[in-house]
C-alpha cells in the first residue's frame, strides 16, 4: 500500500507539472492553426501546394475573438505620422492614442534620446510591447505605471497629447462637450474636458471596434514582431517613411535648439566639427533595417505590413488613404474623407503649431528643397545612399537641378502591401 500510495502521489504532481507547463505555454507563445504556410510546417504530406492551401485558407486561432483591427503606425518625428493619425483619429470607429509610448520613455529612460546604450533599448522596447499589448486590450489602466505624478482614483491631466485623440475628448469619456463641441482644437479639449477619467476611456476603447496607436518611438519593424505574432492580437503595422532630406529640414526648423549645429552648417557654409551626424544617420539605418524586414516578406508580416511614403499620400491623400483602409479591412468612412478635404489644401498660416496637420500636403513634402543649402543635401545624399535608393528617392547632382526637380525626386514605386 505504501509503495501504491507513493506512485500516485507522483502522478498527480506529475499531472500538476504538466498542466502548469501547457497553461505557461499557452499564454506565453502564439498559436495558430497553421503556424506558418510552408513546406515545413504544414506539408505533412507530399502534396505541399494542397498543404499550403490549407494553410492559407485556415482561419489563425485567436483569442481576439471580436476580431478588431489593431493598427501600428510605426514612424519616426517629423515623418508626417500627425497627418497619418488623423486619418484614424476620425474616423467613428476607430479609438485612437496619440504617442502612449512617450510615458515609458520619459518615465523609465528621460534621457533616452541621447543615449546610444543597448540595454537602454531594450528596457524601452520590452516595456514599450508590454503597453501596447495592455492598450490593445483596452487595458488603459496599465498606463498609471508611467503616468507621473500618479493617477488617483483612476484619473489623471497628465496625460501626453490628451487632446490629440478624438475619442478622449468625446463622450462619454468628456460629458461636458456636446455636437457643436465636435471639432476642437487639441488645447480647447484639455480645457473643456478637465481631467481624464480612465474607466471611463477604457469603456469607450471597449466600444470602438478598431484601436489604433501612433509611435515613434520604436526603431524597427522586427521590434514588433512578439505582437505581431500574439494569437491575441489582430495588429497591422503601417510603416510611414519620407525622404531624410526632408525629415531633417523639419527637424532643424522644429527643434531649433537639438538641431542648432546642423543650422550652423545651413547658415554658414561651414560643417561643425562637432555636428552628431547621428542624428540623421540613425533614422536611415533604422529606416533600412525595417524597411528591408517588410520587403523581404517574412511569413510572420504576412498580410500584416504596408509601407507608405510620405510623398505618395501627400501627392493623392485620398487615393492612398483608400488603399490604406482597404489593406486593414476597415470601411473608410465620409469623417475621413471630410477631414482629408479640409487639412490638405491650407497655406502655411493654417498650421498653428509644430505639430499641426492642416498644410498643403503636396507643397509641404517639397519644401525641404528650399530649406537646405546644397551642402547638407549632397551630405545626407552621400549618408542615406542606401535607403534614398531603397525607397526611390532621387539624388540630385547640383543646386539647380535640386530647386528645378520638384517632385519628381520621387520614383514611381507601387509598394504593394503583403499579403
Amino acid at each position: 500500500m505504501q509503495c501504491s500510495w507513493k506512485a500516485v502521489l507522483l502522478l498527480a504532481l506529475a499531472s500538476i507539472a504538466i498542466q502548469y507547463t501547457a497553461i505557461r505555454t499557452f499564454t506565453a507563445k502564439s498559436f495558430h492553426s497553421c503556424p506558418i504556410p510552408n513546406p515545413v510546417n504544414c506539408g505533412l504530406s507530399q502534396d505541399t501546394e494542397a498543404a499550403d492551401r490549407l494553410c492559407d485558407e485556415s482561419p489563425t486561432f485567436s483569442y481576439n475573438l471580436s476580431r478588431k483591427t489593431h493598427v501600428l503606425i510605426l514612424a519616426t518625428t517629423r515623418s508626417g505620422s500627425s497627418f497619418v493619425g488623423q486619418l484614424f483619429n476620425q474616423h467613428f470607429d476607430v479609438f485612437y492614442l496619440f504617442e502612449p509610448l512617450y510615458h515609458v520613455q520619459y518615465t523609465l529612460i528621460p534621457k533616452l534620446t541621447q543615449s546610444k546604450s543597448t540595454t537602454d533599448r531594450r528596457v524601452m522596447l520590452g516595456a514599450s510591447r508590454d503597453l501596447l499589448r495592455s492598450l490593445y486590450d483596452c487595458d488603459l489602466y496599465f498606463l498609471e505605471n508611467y503616468i507621473k505624478p500618479q493617477p488617483v482614483n483612476h484619473t489623471t491631466d497628465r496625460l501626453f497629447r490628451r487632446g490629440a485623440s478624438k475619442a478622449l475628448c468625446s463622450p462619454p469619456v468628456c460629458e461636458s462637450l456636446g455636437t457643436v463641441d465636435l471639432h476642437l482644437e487639441e488645447g480647447d479639449c484639455v480645457k473643456k474636458c478637465g481631467t481624464l477619467n480612465l474607466t471611463l476611456a477604457t469603456e469607450s476603447c471597449r466600444e470602438h471596434g478598431h484601436v489604433a496607436i501612433k509611435t515613434v518611438r520604436v526603431p524597427e519593424v522586427s521590434d514588433l514582431r512578439a505582437l505581431v505574432e500574439d494569437p491575441r492580437l489582430n495588429l497591422k503595422v503601417i510603416q510611414l517613411v519620407r525622404d531624410p532630406r526632408g525629415i531633417l529640414a523639419s527637424r532643424s526648423e522644429t527643434f531649433r535648439d537639438t538641431y542648432r549645429l546642423w543650422r550652423i552648417w545651413d547658415g554658414t557654409g561651414r560643417k561643425p566639427y562637432n555636428l552628431d551626424v547621428t542624428q540623421l544617420t540613425t533614422v536611415c539605418e533604422d529606416f533600412w533595417n525595417s524597411v528591408s524586414t517588410g520587403l523581404n516578406r517574412p511569413p510572420w508580416l504576412k498580410g500584416k505590413y504596408m509601407l507608405v511614403r510620405y510623398e505618395d499620400l501627400a501627392r493623392n491623400p485620398m487615393k492612398k488613404t483608400e488603399e490604406i483602409y482597404d489593406f486593414l479591412g476597415i470601411p473608410m468612412d465620409s469623417n475621413v474623407e471630410r477631414w482629408i478635404q479640409n487639412n490638405t489644401r491650407g497655406d502655411r498660416s493654417s498650421s498653428k503649431h509644430k505639430y499641426g496637420t492642416v498644410r498643403n500636403s503636396a507643397a509641404t513634402a517639397e519644401k525641404w528643397r528650399f530649406r537646405l543649402s546644397y551642402e547638407i543635401v549632397a551630405f545626407t545624399q552621400h549618408a542615406c545612399r542606401q535607403v534614398l535608393a531603397q525607397l526611390g528617392y532621387k539624388t540630385a547632382s547640383s543646386e539647380e537641378e535640386l530647386k528645378n526637380l520638384s517632385i519628381s525626386l520621387v520614383e514611381e514605386r507601387d509598394f504593394l502591401p503583403f499579403s
